[in-house]
């Protein structure tokens, strides 16, 4: 979960209680909006600090809308006022919400369904609106560049590589974000950061690691190395900015056996460039190239994408999609049953808000979260067919455990109509989604609301996605779109198998053989939060 409401969104929220307010003065039998729950069918008290009333907000919310809420017991068996003990309210809720989230179990696993080994929610989360990057209008803003394209960061994504039975690492460069300052100045996937502001790193992480994080989260960086693979070395000093990025990293047309293949790595599924969903000044010209060059197969890296707007997903859907789906069942969002039936009465408390933000009226009266539609029906998301490129039937996406959410929705949409293929490691495992609520018109609550399925109701991949061609290396030294890169040549492989394709995996598997091979429990974030993960749905199908 790694999304929070914009500044202007908060103000819009504000403005809407103050509205409120004035009509209940006039006897308005518009709906008391407030920040605290008029629904205390849970059993709890009216009275208490600030604190434990958004602790008992925080239970019936979940007691309706968690889509395990059959595990969630009585109030007074719960006793959410026990997480009260913490100076700071978000880590109250932060307990609360990590023991809401231990409930129910996985029977495949035998541990919750969001139990991820770190000590916290695999999917849930809170967010405090008034942290962090001032730049976000909608992704957490802890991420570098959330998923309306805002950034304010240098523009870096370095990863830590440790060294195997060692606390030795190398600090790589895996990805340079689009129109950042890094990006500017020249940087490159592949570079090999071996001083930071000055300090040699890579002797220990244990000793090193929060360093370099507080390095790369201040307002300027100076960084030395070499590019891995030809060992030009750099040094220069980065200065963070606010900026506006795309999430395209690259596009290209590899032709391999006769074959034309259409290469994509993409970073985000952000928010469309038009409000009606119509059209993406991002993705269209990418999928008008591979339609003007005769493109046959397509490669779709995933491998650092963790999400982002559903409506988004389902647009790369459509493009990828070939000709004679249009109407066919893409995916089904699947709520509990209280939901389903239309008695999640807790959600008058939230308003209704459109893709932009912006609060949903009809016939004048402003609109809850309570006027929309859970029903299987009215969730049921078809295709509707995007662009020229509908002769494609073989796909390889590559993915990684930072693969996620709407990335893992679109996968599993396509294999019902298309020859899918997975290169790379497990995916992070997250077929549920959320729509985002408000409490104390400050902390973003974020917790599993529905699954989703496909055409043939395939899902449930809480373990993750495992690939036809399973490799934990995900190599950092090519650039995205270089033929050389172990995942890349890997893919290659599987649509166009060749004497070429099979001599540059063997070229990546010497090459590694010699130097480093990192598993993926040995590759780490600096940033654990530099990322959105979530899948965000903001379509409604208001009640009739």
């Amino acid at each position: 979960m790694r999304i929070n409401l914009s500044n202007n969104r908060l103000a819009i929220l504000t403005l809407f209680l103050l509205i409120v307010i004035s009509s209940s003065c006039k006897k308005s039998p518009k709906p008391d909006i407030t920040d605290n729950p008029t629904d205390r069918n849970g059993g709890s008290p009216a009275t208490g600090t600030r604190t434990q009333l958004t602790l008992d907000s925080l239970f019936l919310y979940a007691k309706q809308i968690y889509y395990w809420s059959d595990a969630i017991p009585a109030y007074d068996v719960f006793n959410p006022r026990q997480y009260s003990s913490k100076s700071k309210p978000i880590d109250n809720y932060d307990d609360e919400l990590f023991a809401i989230s231990n409930l129910k179990i996985n029977p495949a696993t035998g541990k919750p369904f969001e139990y991820n080994g770190y000590g916290y929610p695999k999917y849930s989360r809170i967010d405090d609106l008034t942290q962090a990057n001032p730049s976000a209008t909608s992704a957490i803003r802890t991420a570098n560049v959330d998923v309306d394209n805002n950034g304010y960061d240098v523009g870096i994504r370095p990863i830590f590589y440790l060294f195997r039975n060692s606390d030795k690492y190398q600090l790589f460069v895996t990805a340079v974000y689009p129109g950042s300052p890094a990006e500017t100045a020249g940087v490159k996937r592949g570079w090999l950061i071996t001083k930071v502001n000055g300090q040699t790193v890579g002797a220990s992480y244990t000793n090193e690691n929060e360093t370099v994080f507080n390095s790369f989260s201040a307002a300027s960086i100076t960084i030395e190395g070499y590019n891995a693979i030809d060992k030009v070395p750099f040094s220069l000093t980065l200065n963070r900015a606010s900026y506006k990025s795309n999430p395209v990293y690259t596009s290209k047309v590899i032709a391999r056996s006769g074959k034309k293949i259409g290469y994509l790595a993409y970073a985000r599924f952000a928010r469309l460039s038009s409000s009606t969903g119509a059209s993406d000044a991002s993705l269209d010209p990418v999928f008008a190239d591979f339609s003007a060059q005769g493109v046959t197969d397509l490669i779709v890296d995933l491998r650092y994408n963790g999400g982002g707007y559903v409506n988004t997903a389902s647009y790369l859907t459509n493009l990828i999609a070939p000709s004679g789906t249009s109407g066919q069942t893409m995916f089904t969002e699947l709520y509990n049953p209280l939901m389903q039936a239309g008695n999640a009465t807790i959600l008058a408390n939230q308003p209704l808000l459109d893709g932009d933000g912006k609060i949903i009226r009809q016939n004048g009266k402003i609109l809850t979260a309570a006027d929309d539609n859970y029903s299987v029906a009215a969730n049921t998301i078809t295709f509707s067919k995007k662009g020229s490129l509908g002769g494609i039937n073989n796909i390889v996406f590559i993915v990684t455990r930072n693969t996620a959410s709407a990335s893992e929705i679109v996968i599993n949409s396509l294999k019902p109509y298309m020859n899918v293929k997975l290169v790379g490691d497990t995916t992070y495992g997250k077929p549920v989604g959320f729509f985002p609520i408000l409490l104390e018109n400050r902390y973003q609550v974020y917790m599993p609301i529905f699954e989703t399925r496909n055409s043939k109701n395939e899902g449930g991949y809480y373990t993750g996605m495992v690939p036809d061609v399973l490799d934990e290396y995900d190599d950092p030294e090519y650039v995205f779109g270089d033929v050389r890169e172990n995942y890349l040549a890997k893919a290659l492989n599987v649509l166009a198998p060749s004497v070429t394709a099979t001599q540059g995996v063997a070229n990546t598997e010497t090459r590694r053989a010699s130097t480093v091979d990192f598993k993926s429990q040995q590759i780490r974030k600096v940033n654990p939060n530099s990322e959105f993960v979530g899948m965000i749905e903001t379509r409604h199908s208001l009640k009739k």
